[in-house]
């Protein structure tokens, strides 16, 4: 059987670069080494491509850069290399690829700018598309159009730099406290706030401007958060629904990889019959949004049973301990048997 040369992407120039690296590790870790050959492609904190040929423990050790056999290289628009060009010494080498799976989350990895340099090569890929990568990744832009659908999402403003104080409390009069600052296009809860007061706003704003050049401000909802792990393109799977219970209001960077001081339940607390309603809106916002592939669909339960919007995470964390695989583990689906399903979905796109 001829292996799939599968390219892994990496790193990359993002907040989110150590969850990379952590759920890289765990892609390559768990390939079929008979199915697969994997090419390496790490991208550092400050952008640059390089093809890796040394062990993967370095990857998990973030000191694979430093390893001498760390090649200049880059992903070829022209089609007809299919692949990669890399410098070595004064002579460019192409190499055939035949997939693509980004493992690149945040800004310049999960918000369509990849997977748009892997649609002008002509190189299939893991997961979502330019268009829903980019949706999912802006949160005003996921949250109109899934309200659209007649989804319920939380009530929000946006805001832009620039934005005078008077505006801002003007424009934030109709919601109730606490209200959630972040930027618009962020994950891991990079730069949000939570705020209690409206005199915590100006510090907040200023925060949330750090990561991006548009804000939301967004009212609290509540009740808790569940998730859903959806697999699939025309056809899903969607594994069991998990709970977060957080011991205080937000859920912030580092406690999402530590659970330091919250509990992730799976499966969620909840009845059958709450669970399939869930499952059910996930399915729904996984199609409005043109998800393929995989994603992970953030949702809150209100105490009056309502199901509200959250997020799409469009590449989840993917290591053995992150929120999607346990998920799909809990419907019988391991961490290796995702990886062949994703990839094989990402070809058959």
């Amino acid at each position: 059987m001829k292996r799939r040369k599968v390219a892994i992407l990496f790193g990359g120039c993002s907040t989110e670069y150590e969850v990379s690296i952590e759920s890289a590790y765990s892609i390559i870790k768990n390939m079929d080494p008979v199915k697969y050959k994997a090419i390496l492609i790490g991208i550092t904190r400050q952008g640059a491509w390089r093809r890796y040929y040394g062990s993967p423990e370095k990857i998990k050790e973030d000191t694979w850069i430093y390893d001498s056999r760390c090649v200049p290289t880059t992903i070829s628009p022209n089609r007809s290399v299919h692949g990669l060009i890399e410098l070595s010494g004064d002579k460019a080498v192409t190499t055939r690829i035949d997939l693509a799976f980004p493992v690149l989350h945040g800004k310049n990895g999960e918000d369509g700018t990849v997977q748009g340099l892997l649609e002008m090569a002509g190189i299939p890929f893991v997961g979502c598309g330019v268009l829903s990568s980019a949706m999912c990744m802006d949160k005003d832009i996921a949250h109109k159009v899934v309200g659209a659908a007649g989804i319920k999402v939380p009530r929000y403003v946006v805001l832009r730099p620039g934005c005078k104080k008077t505006d801002l409390i003007e424009k934030i009069g109709n919601l109730k406290l606490p209200l959630f600052v972040k930027p618009a296009n962020a994950g891991s809860s990079v730069g949000i706030t939570r705020v209690t007061q409206k005199e915590e706003l100006d510090d907040a704003v200023t925060e949330a401007f750090k990561y991006d050049c548009k804000i939301v401000v967004e009212e609290g909802i509540d009740g808790f958060e569940v998730g859903c792990a959806v697999l699939g393109n025309d056809e899903i799977t969607i594994g069991k629904v998990d709970e977060i219970e957080l011991s205080h209001g937000i859920l912030d960077y580092t406690d999402k990889y530590t659970h330091r001081t919250s509990t992730i339940h799976m499966p969620a607390r909840i009845d059958v019959n709450t669970a399939q309603r869930i499952k059910q809106t996930a399915a729904a916002i996984y199609r409005v949004l043109m998800c393929s592939g995989f994603a992970r669909v953030d949702m809150f339960l209100t105490p009056a049973g309502d199901v509200v919007f959250n997020e799409v995470n469009t590449i989840p964390g993917l290591t053995e301990q992150s929120r999607f695989p346990s998920m799909l583990r809990g419907a019988g689906i391991s961490l290796k048997q995702m990886i062949d399903t994703v990839i094989d979905l990402g070809a058959e796109r």
